[in-house]
C-alpha cells in the first residue's frame, strides 16, 4: 500500500496531495499516512557526547545520503565527517569478510584547491590508506561469522578545522552508520584518542596539544569494557602509563557507545535476516574428516621438526587425500566447501592442542622466543645495513642518509590536517611474493605494506634526534616471512640506524603477541579460558584471536598495534599481554646488544658529511652566481648540495669528506677571485662616476670593484632631486667618504656631502 512507502517519497507535493485526498476519510489508512509524513518531517536527529575533559562529540543523521543503507555525520569542534554504509544484495564468493573502508580526505574540507594538473581530488594518499585501515580494524571483528554480502563504508571529510583530527571521528561515524543501518553487526563501538602532556592524560587532544604530547594512542572499545582495536606510538612511555591510558580510553568510549545505542533503538532500521548457508550434511563431512584425518593432523602439529613450508605441505597432502574420500561419498559437495570445513577442523585441533599441552606447534613454550640471529655492516658501500632473523622471518634493512632537501614533502591536505610539512625520517617496507614462496606482482605497494611500514616507522621515530642534519631513509625488505615481519623491521631498522652512526637514544625491538581463547558453552560471549602467546608464528596469527604488536626500548614502549579477530578482548588480557611483551622485548634487546651496543662513531669514507659556512652579504652575489649558476656547477662537479640555513649561513651537504674538501676549495677560489681591496672606515676615496640614475650616481672606487650607488641624499648638503642639478657627468671623479657596509643589505655606505663646507654652500646659494 502506498502509505507504507518510505517517507522520503512524501517530499514530492503532488504525491502527498494525492494520498491526502484519497485516504483522508479512511480511519485506518489516514493515521498511518500522517505518521509517515510526520516521520519524514522529523527524520533528522542528533545527540551529544561529553567527555570527562569537557570536549564534545555530536552524532547526527537522517539528513544526508538517504539512499544508502544508513549514514551518519559526526563532529568534534568544527571538524565533521560523513560516513555512509552500503551492502550489496548479491552474496560474495570471497572466503574473507567482503568489507571495504574508503576514507576520503577532501581538499575542499580544508579550504584548499588540489595542486595536481586536473585540480581534482584524485588518487589515494598514504594518510588516507592508513586511516582507512584504522577504521577497518575497528569494525571488522564485530561482523557476523559467514557474512558474505559485499559491504562498503565511505568516510568523507566535510569540514576540517585544523584543530581536531578526523580519523577518530571517522571510526565513531562508521560505528553509528552501521548501528543505524539494517546491516547485521554486533556493535556499536566507540573510539577516542588519548594523549599525555606532562604525565597527565588528555582525551581527544587538539592538534596543537598533540605537538606537546608524548603519547598518541587510539583506543576502540565496545560495551563491557572490551577492547576491539589499539594503535599508537609514544616517546618511551612507561608501561604503567600505557596501561592507565588504555583503561581511561576504554572508559571514555562507553559514553559514545551509550549514545549510539540510544540512537539505534529510536531511529535505527530493523536488521535484515541473514543466515549463513549451511552445507548439507556438514556434520557427516566433519565426522568423516575426524575419522580419516584427525590422527595425522595431530601428528603433524606435534612434530616439532616441521618448519613453515613442510608443515603446510603435510597438511595440504592430508587435505588432498580427504577430498577423494568425501567426493566418493558426497559427489554433489563443492570442493571449496570441503576445504572450508577441513581447515576449520584443523583450526580446532590446533587450538585445542595448545590448551592440552601448553606447547606450541614448533615446540616452544607459550612465552618462549624463536631463535634470533643478527648481523650488521653487510655491504660496505651502504651507509648502514643489518640483517635480522627470527625463526623463519628474515628482514634486510638498509639506511641511506641524504640532505634535508630530500625530506618527504607532504601534500597540502595532509599537511593541514596533520600539521607536518615534511618528514626527514621515513621507513619503506617491502614484502615481495618470494618471502612466502609465492609468485606475484612486484613493485606494487599495497595497503598492508603501507600499514606495516608506518607501524615500524612509528616504533623508531621517537628515538631519532630532533635536530639531525640528514634525511634518513630506512628500507626494510622482507626476505622470508613466518609471522611478525613488521616487528622484525623494527629490530633490524634499529641495528641499521646504529650501523650508519645515527645517534638514536636507545635500541628498539618489537614483538607480536597472540591469543587463543575458549568460550563458555552456556554463555558464548564469555571467555572461559585463554592462552597468551609470545612471538607468534604465521599460523598462530591466522588461526588465533589476536595479533598484538608492541615495540619499545629499555625504558618503555614506542609503538603498538592490536588486531583483534574476536568480538573484543577484556582489559585484563590486554594488560597481561603488555607485561609479557615488555619481558620479551628486553630479551631481544639483550641479544641485539651483543652485535652492536651503540651507534658507530667511526664513520667510513662513504658516509655523507654536513658543514656550515658563513658568506658575507657583500659576497653573496659572487657565491651564488647569476641565477644560482655557481651552486649548480658545484653540484655537477662535486656532488655537493648547498642550501641556505640562516641569513649569512649556508649548509654544505657532501656525499663524503673528499667531495666536501673539493667543494670548499672551489668556493674559496670563487670568493678570492678579483677580491675587492679592503676599505678603511672613515677614509676618503676618489670615486669615478660610471652611470647617472634618477636616484643617484653609480660609482666605483677601484677598477675591480663592483659598482655601488651613491644616492641623491648623499650627493650634496642641498636637497637634490636629480644628479644633473649638480652638473655631474659620467667619467667625472668625485671625493667620497666611506662609512662601512649596511648590516642588513651589505651595501657600502658612502657620502659626498659630509666633505662639503656648509658655509661655502650657503654663499653659493646667495
Amino acid at each position: 500500500m502506498i502509505v507504507t512507502a518510505n517517507c522520503r517519497l512524501f517530499r514530492y507535493g503532488k504525491l502527498r496531495s494525492f494520498c491526502y485526498k484519497k485516504y483522508r476519510n479512511n480511519d485506518i489508512i489516514y493515521p498511518k499516512f500522517k505518521r509517515a509524513v510526520s516521520n519524514f518531517n522529523n527524520s533528522e536527529f542528533n545527540t551529544e557526547v561529553q567527555f570527562s575533559n569537557g570536549s564534545h562529540l555530536i552524532i547526527s543523521g537522517g539528513k544526508y545520503a538517504q539512499l544508502s543503507n544508513s549514514s551518519a555525520v559526526v563532529s568534534i569542534g568544527d571538524t565533521s565527517v560523513m560516513v555512509t554504509a552500503v551492502c550489496s544484495k548479491i552474496s560474495s564468493n570471497e572466503s574473507i569478510l567482503p568489507l571495504t573502508v574508503n576514507y576520503k580526505q577532501k581538499s575542499a574540507a580544508v579550504g584548499r584547491i588540489p595542486t595536481n594538473f586536473m585540480r581534482r581530488d584524485i588518487g589515494t594518499t598514504e594518510h588516507e590508506i592508513l586511516t582507512s585501515r584504522l577504521v577497518d580494524r575497528s569494525l571488522r571483528p564485530l561482523f557476523l561469522q559467514g557474512w558474505n554480502l559485499e559491504t562498503q563504508l565511505v568516510c568523507n571529510t566535510l569540514a576540517v578545522d585544523g584543530i581536531n583530527d578526523p580519523d577518530v571521528i571517522s571510526i565513531n561515524g562508521a560505528s553509528a552508520a552501521l548501528s543505524l543501518s539494517d546491516i547485521p553487526w554486533n556493535g556499536p563501538v566507540g573510539a577516542v584518542r588519548v594523549g599525555m602532556i606532562n604525565d597527565v592524560l588528555k582525551i581527544n587532544p587538539t592538534r596543537r596539544e598533540m605537538q606537546e604530547s608524548t603519547l598518541n594512542l587510539v583506543v576502540t572499545a565496545m560495551n563491557n569494557n572490551y577492547v576491539v582495536m589499539l594503535e599508537g606510538f609514544g616517546d618511551n612511555i612507561n608501561v604503567n602509563n600505557l596501561k592507565k591510558a588504555i583503561k581511561q580510553g576504554v572508559k571514555e568510549c562507553q559514553c559514545i557507545i551509550h549514545a549510539i545505542t540510544t540512537l539505534q533503538k529510536k531511529y535505527g532500521k530493523k536488521k535484515m535476516n541473514f543466515t549463513v548457508t549451511n552445507i548439507q550434511d556438514i556434520d557427516d563431512i566433519t565426522e568423516c574428516i575426524r575419522m580419516n584425518a584427525e590422527k595425522n593432523i595431530r601428528k603433524i602439529l606435534t612434530n616439532f621438526e616441521h618448519d613453515k613450508l613442510s608443515r603446510d605441505n603435510a597438511i595440504k597432502d592430508i587435505f588432498i587425500h580427504i577430498i577423494d574420500i568425501i567426493k566418493e561419498k558426497y559427489p554433489e559437495i563443492h570442493e571449496k566447501n570441503i576445504e572450508n570445513i577441513f581447515y576449520k577442523f584443523v583450526k580446532q585441533i590446533f587450538r585445542s592442542l595448545i590448551f592440552e599441552t601448553n606447547v606450541r606447534c614448533d615446540g616452544r613454550d607459550l612465552q618462549e622466543l624463536r631463535k634470533i640471529d643478527c648481523q650488521v655492516d653487510l655491504f660496505k658501500p651502504l651507509h648502514g645495513s643489518a640483517l635480522f632473523q627470527r625463526g623463519q622471518t628474515q628482514v634486510l634493512c638498509t639506511v641511506t642518509l641524504d640532505s634535508l632537501e630530500s625530506a618527504l614533502k607532504m601534500d597540502t591536505a595532509s599537511m593541514l590536517i596533520s600539521g607536518m610539512k615534511e618528514k626527514n625520517f621515513f621507513l619503506h617496507y617491502e614484502f615481495p611474493p618470494y618471502a612466502t614462496g609465492d609468485t606475484g606482482r612486484i613493485g606494487v605497494v599495497g595497503r598492508r605494506e603501507m600499514g606495516h611500514g608506518a607501524l615500524a616507522e612509528k616504533g623508531l621515530r621517537s628515538v631519532l634526534p630532533k635536530d639531525y642534519p640528514f634525511t634518513v631513509r630506512l628500507t626494510s625488505e622482507v626476505l622470508e616471512s613466518n609471522g611478525s615481519s613488521s616487528m622484525a623491521s623494527v629490530c633490524g631498522g634499529s641495528l641499521a640506524l646504529m650501523d650508519a652512526g645515527v645517534p638514536i637514544s636507545s635500541a628498539v625491538s618489537g614483538v607480536a603477541m597472540g591469543l587463543i581463547t575458549q568460550y563458555n558453552d552456556q554463555n558464548p560471549s564469555e571467555i572461559q579460558d585463554y592462552r597468551i602467546l609470545t612471538d607468534i608464528l604465521g599460523m598462530e596469527d591466522y588461526l588465533g584471536d589476536m595479533d598484538f604488536k608492541i615495540a619499545g626500548g629499555r625504558k618503555g614502549f614506542t609503538a603498538l598495534q592490536a588486531d583483534i579477530k574476536i568480538t573484543g578482548v577484556p582489559l585484563k588480557i590486554i594488560m597481561e599481554a603488555i607485561d609479557q611483551a615488555k619481558i620479551a622485548n628486553q630479551k631481544i634487546i639483550t641479544i641485539m646488544d651483543k652485535v652492536l651496543l651503540q651507534p658507530r662513531k667511526d664513520h667510513n669514507d662513504k658516509m655523507p658529511v654536513v658543514e656550515d659556512i658563513e658568506i658575507p652579504v657583500h659576497q653573496r652575489g659572487k657565491f651564488l652566481g647569476v641565477g644560482g649558476i655557481n651552486l649548480k656547477k658545484l653540484l655537477i662537479e662535486t656532488g655537493v648540495h648547498v642550501y641556505p640555513k640562516d641569513d649569512d649561513i649556508y649548509t654544505l651537504f657532501a656525499p663524503n669528506e673528499s667531495a666536501l674538501k673539493e667543494a670548499k676549495e672551489i668556493i674559496e677560489k670563487t670568493l678570492q677571485k678579483d677580491r675587492e681591496p679592503i676599505l678603511e672606515f672613515g677614509a676618503i676615496y676618489t670615486a669615478k662616476i660610471i652611470e647617472i640614475r634618477e636616484t643617484g650616481v653609480m660609482i666605483t672606487l677601484y677598477s675591480n670593484m663592483v659598482p655601488t650607488l651613491l644616492p641623491n641624499s648623499q650627493l650634496d648638503q642641498r636637497k637634490v632631486f636629480h644628479p644633473s642639478a649638480l652638473g655631474l657627468e659620467v667619467g667625472q671623479e668625485i671625493k667620497v667618504k666611506y662609512f662601512g657596509r649596511d648590516p642588513v643589505s651589505g651595501y657600502m655606505r658612502l657620502s659626498r656631502k659630509v666633505l662639503q663646507d656648509p658655509i661655502s654652500v650657503t654663499r653659493t646659494l646667495s
